[in-house]
């Protein structure tokens, strides 16, 4: 058993590189093997969201707080709230993000087969964002 005490997580800002707007990242839990999962909390500023990406093994959001939107790839955007789940299925392209008023703070959990990850896309347009 390993205890991590929360004053060794260190807060980073998310690449712009894959997201739009301001997002912070909190590792609560790296992916080490065997088990290979990771899970992140993550921290949106109204109006920010991911870029287009997949998962390989897939990826479940919790939602914390806040009011945020989530769009597969041919699909309409879909508003979630806290005490959502959102399944996204492996290979399935996606991004999340916060409403344009509000914050949004969610738990990704995903599994890193192979120590592979996030296969990061183009960033999301303001057409598919929406108003």
């Amino acid at each position: 058993m390993n205890v991590t005490r929360s004053s060794a997580h260190t807060t980073r800002r998310g690449s712009p590189d894959w997201f739009t707007g301001t997002v912070w990242l909190d590792e609560i839990a790296p992916a080490p093997g065997p088990a290979k999962v990771r899970v992140l909390r993550v921290s949106f500023e109204p109006g920010a969201r991911t870029a287009w990406h997949t998962h390989p093994a897939g990826q479940t959001l919790h939602i914390l707080s806040g009011s945020g939107r989530v769009q597969k790839a041919g699909e309409a955007a879909i508003s979630v709230q806290p005490g959502d789940t959102v399944w996204i299925a492996p290979g399935e392209r996606h991004w999340h993000g916060a409403a344009p008023d509000r914050s949004m703070v969610h738990l990704a959990v995903q599994a890193e087969p192979d120590g592979k990850g996030t296969a990061w896309a183009e960033h999301v347009s303001d057409q598919d964002y929406g108003p």
